[in-house]
């Protein structure tokens, strides 16, 4: 992605999982992030809210923001069904009128929207809806299963629960480690992170596995591929992008992303499954199709002590028989431990 000075609106939902593309913009690109409008939260350190973006100013208004000279407004949450809400149309004309690039990852596409790309186009304004779908896909053709690559898959036990930072955190350990490694991005905060990608829920239900397998097949050269997750199979809102996820991508590993204490699904009356079930089921949906199994699990232990979440690693690991870590608070080593064998017995080991 082009180098940018990005102003990331939350507006009154500045959080972890209430703004979550602002939450890992900030994370992964807070070099390019000059400042946050919040005006419920401005004044407040992004640190406190977040745990990252030490140094960067929560502002209320986008006239503060310009005195950091930004060159882009990201929208910086993803609203359930992704629509746009009816207050953010201002301040999105006025970033227009200022001559900024607008970011938009929501459902509700700006180029779509007659007066922002009548705007936009009065004053030469790129506006860049990370959602919108190639016009080409094609529907799955099974082409991947028989690649001589190692693909990793994070999957979740709910929506928003870390299946993206897991993935981001699996890639860059790998590379520091020698493999010859690449994040796939499926969700639009992947796409402006790494630059590239389909945001596959906004792709026609046949469509999906297919958008999927020529993401892989575009990086089948690289020896592991981490691909991002979506929701979950056993979630009502999100299961169809899930499974599609999973049978495009063809995985052989899997990796199980969980929050502890998330006991409810996200936006539905659900009982989360235990471990042993989704496990269970993951596993029980590829075999049919293609050898796959749950080799670790990554837990998201936001808020916790490091003593809290070490102790929440360690029963996990008990629980499941499996290795688990919170990649952010204790690195991924104990994931790479377990895609290890499968690296060597591909033959892929240097």
């Amino acid at each position: 992605m082009q180098s940018r000075r990005m102003v990331i609106l939350t507006e009154g939902q500045l959080g972890t999982f209430s703004s979550k593309t602002a939450a890992s913009l900030i994370r992964y690109r807070s070099e390019e992030t000059v400042a946050v409008l919040d005006g419920v939260h401005a004044g407040r350190r992004l640190e406190d809210v977040l745990e990252v973006g030490k140094g960067i100013p929560v502002v209320a208004t986008l006239r503060e923001a310009l005195a950091f000279d930004p060159t882009s407004l990201v929208i910086g949450i993803a609203t359930p069904g992704g629509v746009l809400p009816e207050d953010w149309r201002t301040v999105i004309h006025e970033a227009i009128e200022h001559g900024l690039e607008v970011i938009n990852g929501l459902h509700t596409f700006l180029n779509e929207d007659e007066g922002f790309a009548r705007h936009a186009g009065q004053k030469g304004v790129r506006l860049w809806d990370v959602r919108q779908p190639p016009g080409d896909l094609d529907v799955g053709r099974h082409l991947v299963h028989g690649l001589p690559n190692l693909r990793v898959l994070t999957v979740g036990a709910d929506s928003s629960i870390g299946k993206k930072i897991a993935a981001i955190e699996i890639d860059r350990a790998a590379r520091d480690s020698g493999w010859d490694a690449e994040f796939v991005a499926t969700g639009q905060t992947g796409i402006m992170i790494a630059g590239s990608g389909i945001a596959v829920d906004t792709v026609a239900a046949d469509y999906i596995s297919g958008a999927v397998e020529r993401l892989v097949l575009e990086r089948k050269h690289r020896e592991l591929l981490v691909i991002e997750g979506q929701g979950t199979i056993l979630h009502p809102s999100y299961s169809g992008v899930s499974l599609g996820l999973l049978h495009g991508a063809a995985p052989q590993a899997l990796v199980l992303c969980h929050q502890p204490g998330r006991d409810v699904m996200r936006n539905v009356p659900v009982d989360v499954p235990d471990y042993e079930e989704l496990i269970r089921v993951h596993e029980a949906v590829a075999r049919p199709l293609f050898p796959c199994r749950v080799v670790a699990v990554s837990l998201n232990c936001f808020g916790m002590s490091l003593e809290d979440a070490r102790r929440e690693v360690d029963r996990v690991e008990q629980e499941t028989g499996l290795p688990a870590t919170d990649c952010v608070k204790f690195g991924c080593g104990p994931i790479l431990d377990a895609l290890a064998p499968l690296r060597t017995a591909k033959g892929n080991t240097p």
